[in-house]
This record gives structure tokens, C-alpha cells and sequence, in this order.
């Protein structure tokens, strides 16, 4: 299976919706990029949702996040497969639990569970999603 070089240019919508899906593309992808950073903060699902955005705002920047030699492979197998890659999830796993260890410490008493429940909210969600094993080369 192949992924499409071209992307499929948005449809015809005003200029304005374009441009709110554009904003919102950029905002999604740079909180996935903070993401990166941040133990606590997921970045999968907002890379994901910016090339969501970007296909319906505009063709060029879907292309280069599908061409991006960091988020492209992501982007391209959840379209392709709708799947994370094994490595992916464990990676967030480990993230996951670093980041709810710090929070419990350096949050109050009556918040400490906080990080730990939205993690445990998340990585049930990751780990129902099919599992993308990587092929050998």
C-alpha cells in the first residue's frame, strides 16, 4: 500500500474557514510539539489532529506534515493503517508514568492523583488503539 505523493486539495469552503483550519492546525501541532517536552502533555493526538486541520485548510502545509521527516511516518500510518507504532506507545507509556511520579510529588496532597488519572485515562486509550509493528527491512 502506498501513501499518495499529492495531497487532495481541501474543498471549496470560504476563505475564512480555511483560515480557522490553518490556525487551528498550527495551534494543534504546536502543543504536540511542547508535547514533546512535557512528560504530562500527549503529542500523537495533536500532531494527528493538525493533519486533520491542515487537510481542510490547506493542501500545502497537509503536504509538507506528511512529507515531515519527524511527524510524516506518524501521520501517514494512522492513515494508512489507523495504528501506533509499538514504539510510540511505549515510549508514551514511560513518559506517562515519569510525568504522573513528578506530579504527585510536586503537586498538593489533594492533587497528586490528577496527573496519574489523565494519564491512566490516556494510555487506556492508547493501548486499545491496533498496535502498528514496525517491518523488517
Amino acid at each position: 500500500m502506498t501513501v499518495p505523493t499529492e495531497a487532495v486539495p481541501p474543498p471549496d469552503r470560504p476563505l475564512w474557514q480555511r483560515w480557522l483550519w490553518l490556525i487551528a492546525g498550527w495551534m494543534c501541532l504546536l502543543t504536540g510539539i511542547v508535547g514533546i517536552f512535557l512528560p504530562l502533555l500527549p503529542t500523537t493526538p495533536f500532531v494527528l489532529l493538525a493533519a486533520y486541520c491542515f487537510s481542510r485548510g490547506s493542501a500545502r502545509w497537509e503536504a509538507w506534515l506528511l512529507h515531515h521527516p519527524r511527524f510524516g511516518p506518524l501521520v501517514r500510518d494512522w492513515r494508512l493503517h489507523h495504528a501506533v507504532p509499538l514504539r510510540a506507545k511505549q515510549f508514551a507509556t514511560v513518559m506517562m508514568v515519569i510525568g504522573s511520579t513528578w506530579g504527585a510529588f510536586m503537586l498538593p496532597l489533594r492533587l497528586a492523583w490528577l496527573p496519574a488519572a489523565c494519564c491512566l485515562a490516556v494510555g487506556t486509550w492508547l493501548w486499545r488503539l491496533p498496535t502498528r509493528r514496525a517491518t523488517g527491512a
